[in-house]
């Protein structure tokens, strides 16, 4: 079964529909990776998953139908999201941040998670009473990620990390992404710009244009495709 399995999937705002009956699948362990255009709908399909967006169609997460869910009980039920942008609270501070990302949580592990994060990214824990706002473009992005990870999800959205930072900060994060993949079997949703470092991590890839799936396969299938490298690898 697999762990996410998005068919028929309808989404836009209001009047404008941008997603026409999508269907995508990640299964558990798996890094996901979405390409396409800027206006193709991956940001949408991330906000459809997620509950941000009114949609029509099947989500199914763990074999349950999530589509009429809210957005939080999507996150109790195990999909966090990471947005574009960052979408951090930047008049809170960074622990203050990591605590709200484990609002839906009831148990008594979030100081140890707190330190689990910090150590993960220690830059987080030297500005650990530092407003988010006054960090660096890399820094908020570490802190979304780890905010996303503090509700302890079976599932990472992550909706284009790298945009704006430097190449050195990317390769950083997705190690980071790579890492607990890994470790701990975190499956990933990946929107992502940088196509040929997101392929590298890539178990499987989808193509949209136009709200639709166009192609998919192995990074290895779709890298070998000329018409496809040239489309969306730059060569």
């Amino acid at each position: 079964m697999s762990l996410l399995h998005v068919s028929h999937l309808n989404a836009g705002y209001g009047p404008i529909n941008v997603l026409h009956g999508l269907e995508l699948r990640v299964e558990p362990g798996e890094i996901v990776v979405m390409l396409g255009a800027n206006g193709a709908g991956k940001t949408t399909t991330m906000r459809a998953i997620s509950g941000m967006i009114p949609r029509s169609g099947d989500v199914v997460f763990e074999g349950h139908n999530i589509a009429k869910s809210t957005p939080d009980s999507i996150v109790r039920a195990g999909i966090a999201q990471v947005p574009q942008g960052r979408g951090t609270f930047p008049e809170l501070s960074v622990e203050d941040n990591l605590r709200v990302g484990a609002y839906t949580r009831s148990d008594g592990e979030v100081d140890a998670d707190l330190d689990r994060w910090f150590e993960v990214f220690p830059r987080l824990q030297e500005r650990r009473t530092q407003r988010a706002g006054s960090l660096s473009g890399g820094e908020q992005q570490m802190l979304a990620i780890a905010r996303a990870l503090m509700a302890r999800p079976k599932l990472l959205l992550c909706d284009e990390p790298s945009l704006g930072l430097a190449p050195l900060i990317t390769q950083e994060l997705f190690a980071v992404i790579e890492r607990l993949n890994r470790e701990t079997g975190l499956a990933v949703l990946l929107v992502e710009q940088n196509a040929n470092l997101a392929m590298h991590m890539a178990h499987r890839v989808y193509l949209i244009e136009t709200g639709r799936i166009v192609a998919s396969g192995s990074a290895e299938e779709l890298s070998a495709d000329d018409s496809i490298r040239k489309a969306y690898l730059g060569f």
